[in-house]
C-alpha cells in the first residue's frame, strides 16, 4: 500500500523542474561565488539571477533579498539583529507564532526588552485592540505571521504594520507559509522585514531568505567573510539558492490554478469530517487553501494519528510529541480551545500530488479508524 502525503505545511517533496535547475550546481559548476576566476563569476551569477527572481516573486527589489539557512534562520536575524540595533522597549509578537519567533522574542527579556504576546480570537485572527493596547507603551519591534502553519488562518499583516508603524515600532513578519499560496507583496505589507523559506514551496530544505528594508539596520548574527552584504557570513548555497529561486517562479505561476483545486478538496474533506462530527478549527477566518484543522471530540490526537498512517494517511498533530510531552497545541490554546478537544488536533496539509480520490479516501479511513478506536475504547472501559 503506498503511502499519501497530507503533511505539506511540514514541508514539500522537491520539484522535478527545481531538481534541474539545480544539478548544474552541483555538479559541473561549482565555484564559490566569492571567487573572482571564471568558477566563480558563473557561481556569481547564478546567486544574483536567483536574488532578482526571488524578488519578483514578492514584490522587492533584489537588493533587499538576504539569503539565510531557512526560516529559522531568517526569523532570528530579523527579531535578534533589529533588537540589537534598537534601545530596549517592548517586544510584541503573536500567540500563536512558531518557536522559532517565540522564542527570540522571550529571549530579549535577558537585554531589558519587555515580552507582550499579542491575542487571537477563536478563529485565530490577531485581535487588534489588543495590539492597540500594546502599542500604547513605548514599542520597539513588533513580529506577526502571516499565515499560521497549523490552522492557516491569514492575518491583516499590513494593518498590523500600520499600526505599528504609527507607533514608532518596526516591524517583522513570518511568511515562510504563505510564500506561493498567497499573492506576497513585500511594500503593500508595508513591514521592514519578512522571513521565506524554500522547501515549503517545493524547493530544497536548508536555504530560506530575509527581505529587509534598505532603511533598516540590522546587527548580524553570524560573522567572518562579509557575505550577503555583511549581513550573513558564509559561502551561499548556490544549489539550493538556485532551487529556491526556481521554485518561488513556479510556485507564482500556478498559485491561482493550486489554490483553487486545493481549496475544492479542502472543502470536501472538511464536509466529511463534520459529518462524523468533526470540530473544524480556525474556519471564521480567512484560511490558506491548503490547509485543515480539526479534531473528533473524545479521540486523541497522537493516537489518530498512529491509525491513519498505519492505514497509509501520513497527516500532522496537534500535540507537541518532543521529548515525550503531550501538551495540547499552543496555537489552540490561544484560540481558547479547550485543552482536552485541543489534544485531538489534527492537521491535514495538501499539496499538489494529491487528489479528490485521496480525500474521499481519506474520509471513508477516517470513518473507519474512528469506528474502531471507540470499540477499542468501549472494551478497554468494561
Amino acid at each position: 500500500m503506498s503511502q499519501v502525503y497530507f503533511d505539506h505545511n511540514a514541508t514539500t517533496p522537491l520539484d522535478e523542474s527545481v531538481f534541474l535547475a539545480m544539478m548544474p550546481y552541483m555538479q559541473g559548476q561549482y565555484g564559490n561565488p566569492s571567487s573572482r576566476h571564471s568558477f566563480g563569476r558563473i557561481a556569481r551569477q547564478a546567486v544574483d539571477e536567483a536574488r532578482e527572481q526571488l524578488a519578483d516573486a514578492v514584490g522587492a527589489h533584489p537588493s533587499q533579498v538576504i539569503f539565510t539557512s531557512g526560516g529559522t534562520e531568517a526569523n532570528n536575524l530579523a527579531i535578534r539583529g533589529m533588537a540589537a540595533v534598537l534601545p530596549p522597549a517592548q517586544v510584541v509578537w503573536g500567540s500563536i507564532e512558531h518557536p522559532c519567533v517565540a522564542k527570540p522574542c522571550q529571549s530579549l527579556k535577558v537585554q531589558g526588552w519587555e515580552p507582550r504576546p499579542l491575542a487571537v480570537d477563536d478563529a485565530g485572527r490577531f485581535a487588534m485592540d489588543d495590539l492597540a493596547q500594546a502599542l500604547q507603551v513605548t514599542t520597539g519591534l513588533v513580529s506577526v505571521m502571516l499565515a499560521n502553519n497549523e490552522t492557516g488562518a491569514l492575518q491583516d499583516v499590513a494593518e498590523v504594520a500600520k499600526l505599528a508603524r504609527a507607533a514608532g515600532a518596526w516591524v517583522h513578519t513570518d511568511a515562510v507559509q504563505a510564500l506561493g499560496k498567497i499573492r506576497l507583496d513585500f511594500a503593500e505589507l508595508g513591514v521592514h522585514a519578512m522571513s521565506l523559506s524554500s522547501h515549503k514551496v517545493y524547493g530544497p530544505k536548508g536555504v530560506g531568505a530575509l527581505v529587509l528594508d534598505k532603511r533598516i539596520e540590522l546587527m548580524p548574527q553570524m560573522t567572518g567573510g562579509g557575505h550577503e552584504k555583511g549581513l550573513r557570513a558564509g559561502t551561499e548555497n548556490v544549489p539550493g539558492i538556485v532551487g529556491f529561486a526556481a521554485a518561488c517562479e513556479l510556485a507564482v505561476s500556478r498559485m491561482q490554478q493550486d489554490a483553487e483545486m486545493l481549496g475544492r478538496m479542502r472543502n470536501e474533506l472538511e464536509t466529511g469530517v463534520a459529518a462524523l462530527g468533526g470540530v473544524i478549527f480556525g474556519s471564521g477566518a480567512r484560511r490558506l487553501a491548503n490547509t485543515s484543522y480539526f479534531a473528533i471530540p473524545g479521540i486523541e490526537g497522537e493516537t489518530l494519528l498512529i491509525a491513519l498512517d498505519r492505514a497509509g494517511f501520513a497527516v500532522a498533530s496537534g500535540s507537541a510529541c518532543a521529548s515525550g510531552s503531550t501538551e495540547p497545541s499552543a496555537v489552540l490554546l490561544a484560540m481558547g480551545v479547550e485543552p482536552e478537544l485541543a489534544k485531538g488536533a489534527i492537521r491535514v496539509s495538501l499539496g499538489r500530488g494529491n487528489s479528490m480520490q485521496q480525500i474521499e479516501e481519506f474520509v471513508r479511513v477516517l470513518r473507519a479508524e474512528l469506528k474502531r478506536l471507540r470499540t477499542l475504547s468501549a472494551v478497554a472501559v468494561m
